[in-house]
């Protein structure tokens, strides 16, 4: 493994609750081999959990969820405490030194509304403080951090983890942004495939291949891949994603052999934003 660079380890809240020691210890791998570590960290079910206990109505929009003032309260509550925190300590348990973030934090992730009238408090990453990251990791911290942001008149808004990740995987040139998921990738007939494209992908969608929940994975994975991330890998957090002999375990998105760069985005299934 190349040393020096940095990864970025996405986690959905659907996942964060069944991480198990394998990938921790995988983790504990990278950082030893001398990679920088960041975690960016979803919380749904967390947050509908919260929702639904306090009453707050929610609603979807063109498949998004509209995130009011109030849901906004309790996006941040559970992102930026609860599930950080879990987090953090899981990460210290296994010997890793972490510190939790939101984007808010020292403007982390500059944040404009997508659609206040129609989305409420969902925003979009305009700009990331990867000095910041960037002091973090070179000081052999882990930075975790929940996908909320900030505007520069300090209203805070809910961010789709997935593009937070993206976000900050390209402004801190990463090597790798990983998504965890709770298999080892992309299966067919059981079997691992071990790296796709974007054209591969639309053709195993079209026949049924990817279905259901991994249809997201892979068209975040493809959206977030740029001239500076050239790989997004889809892991597992139950199963590890390392080897025993330190190979990454997962499947490797890859731009079409045509090229690399920027493509048009990449749409089949709108996301939740939490």
């Amino acid at each position: 493994m190349n040393t020096g660079q940095t990864v970025v380890i996405k986690c959905g809240g659907s996942i964060i609750n069944e991480l198990t020691s394998v990938f921790f210890q995988n983790v504990q791998k990278l950082f030893k081999d001398g990679y920088k570590v960041i975690i960016v960290h979803g919380g749904g079910p967390d947050i509908q959990q919260m929702l639904t206990k306090l009453e707050i109505e929610t609603e979807f929009v063109d498949g998004l969820r509209r995130t009011s003032k109030d849901a906004l309260e309790v996006v941040t509550m559970v992102l930026a405490g609860k599930v950080n925190k879990q987090l953090v300590t899981d990460l210290q348990q296994h010997q890793l030194q972490a510190i939790g973030l939101s984007g808010c934090d020292g403007m982390l992730l500059e944040t404009t509304a997508v659609d206040l009238d129609k989305l409420g408090y969902v925003g979009e990453v305009v700009r990331v403080n990867e000095q910041l990251l960037n002091q973090l990791t070179s000081n052999q911290y882990i930075p975790v951090v929940s996908s909320i942001g900030v505007n520069k008149e300090g209203d805070c808004f809910n961010i789709n983890a997935d593009l937070a990740a993206g976000a900050i995987a390209q402004a801190v040139q990463a090597e790798k942004l990983m998504f965890v998921t709770d298999v080892k990738g992309v299966l067919q007939d059981k079997q691992l495939i071990s790296e796709l494209t974007k054209g591969e992908i639309q053709k195993l969608i079209d026949n049924g291949t990817i279905h259901g929940g991994m249809i997201p994975k892979v068209t975040a994975a493809v959206n977030a891949l740029s001239d500076t991330l050239d790989e997004v890998n889809i892991i597992s957090g139950i199963h590890g994603f390392l080897d025993e002999n330190g190979n990454m375990v997962g499947t490797a998105i890859k731009h079409d052999s045509e090229g690399g760069g920027h493509n048009d985005e990449f749409i089949i299934s709108n996301v939740s934003t939490i």
